[in-house]
């Protein structure tokens, strides 16, 4: 599952901040897992990462476009 179905609903990013949101989004992921995290669980992970991709899409909303500051602020909620 990648970020694109929750991004079908707004269509107001260009396709240059949908490769950086998903790019965030997929780390923000990735590092969640190698963490060892309940929330990377099989029972958690749809929930999970409907989070992860929500936060970053509303961050991206406000104007983030710095890949780092997307996965941290994500990982932090």
């Amino acid at each position: 599952m990648s970020i694109i179905p929750f991004l079908q609903k707004d269509s107001s990013f260009d396709p240059e901040a949908v490769a950086v949101l998903g790019a965030a989004f997929d780390a923000a992921w990735d590092a969640l897992q190698k963490s060892g995290s309940p929330l990377a669980s099989d029972a958690q992970a749809m929930t999970t990462r409907e989070r992860l991709a929500k936060r970053i899409i509303e961050m991206g909303q406000k104007g983030m476009r710095n890949h780092q500051r997307l996965v941290e602020d994500a990982l932090a909620r």
